[in-house]
């Protein structure tokens, strides 16, 4: 059933690069979209938490909000603790929200044995031992069989804001710009979604809520980096530029089935990959003054 419109969302991790997206997505103009920057909100404060949901009256929660463990990280010190916690701050509230939709992650599937197209029971085959995934399973485990509660696996995503010093495409995009050879450590097939297709399916989720505690939002078929890396020298014109993969064969691929997102929505439509990197390469162009081309030598 779908629910009251104007219902009042916090959305954490708003200054992140989902957030930012979500932010100036016309999708969420149907709610009163609450943000509110670290400074107005520590979300491992459990008292911070429970006030702000209570003085805001806040309906909905999209939580995005990640403490990262990745290379460019400044700092990935207690990276379970602070994510459990930030969640569980939250999740303690479930009696005075409508739902509580969190941005998951392929990882629960666990980086030692990724493999292709993986469903969503299937993160039960392994427990990740890095701190990200193990983060996304206990998770998972503690919101099974609880209603109003959502776990959207997201696996691979792109677009602006995102970080192109780490993120593969954009790092493609802003290696070409810039002139520079387009190089990788390893080829593997990934899954990736642009970021402005994530948002209706949130709002998706907000309305009527899932089927299903977990769903998989992934594109309808997996890609060589390789091949995006050629997709991007075309985009920008620069196939003069050589590609260069430092470690021969493939590494695991990062994938997810998604029968259950089209079954939930079957009328979806996901932005073909070259459009996407148009856009983005567009967005990069107007907005070169951010690039930092020192960054762009470490590859992704």
């Amino acid at each position: 059933m779908k629910r009251r419109t104007g219902q009042r969302v916090l959305l954490t991790g708003g200054s992140g690069f989902i957030g930012r997206n979500f932010q100036e997505n016309p999708v969420f103009g149907a709610f009163e979209l609450l943000a509110p920057r670290h400074a107005e909100l520590e979300l491992a404060d459990e008292d911070a938490v429970r006030r702000y949901l209570v003085d805001h009256r806040v309906d909905a929660v999209v939580h995005s909000a990640v403490k990262p463990g990745h290379r460019a990280a400044k700092d990935a010190s207690q990276l379970l603790l602070a994510n459990l916690r930030m969640f569980h701050n939250l999740a303690r509230n479930k009696d005075r929200l409508e739902c509580l939709v969190v941005l998951g992650s392929g990882a629960i599937y666990d980086n030692r044995f990724y493999g292709p197209k993986r469903t969503e029971d299937s993160c039960d085959d392994h427990v990740p031992t890095d701190e990200h995934g193990f983060t996304k399973y206990a998770i998972e485990k503690f919101i099974e069989g609880k209603p109003g509660i959502f776990d959207l696996r997201v696996f691979g995503i792109y677009g602006k804001y995102e970080d192109y010093q780490i993120r593969f495409i954009s790092n493609m995009i802003c290696k070409a710009l810039a002139g520079l050879p387009l190089t990788m450590k390893q080829d593997r097939r990934f899954d990736y979604l642009f970021v402005d297709d994530l948002a209706p399916i949130v709002v998706r989720a907000i309305e009527e809520g899932l089927p299903w505690t977990s769903v998989n939002v992934t594109p309808d078929s997996s890609v060589l980096l390789s091949d995006i890396a050629r997709l991007v020298l075309e985009v920008v014109g620069r196939t003069d530029l050589p590609l260069v993969i430092a470690h021969p064969g493939e590494g695991l691929e990062y994938s997810g089935d998604n029968s259950r997102l089209r079954q939930w929505m079957p009328d979806l439509k996901l932005t073909i990959l070259r459009a996407g990197i148009s856009q983005l390469a567009h967005w990069y162009r107007a907005n070169w003054n951010l690039v930092d081309i020192v960054k762009l030598m470490v590859d992704p």
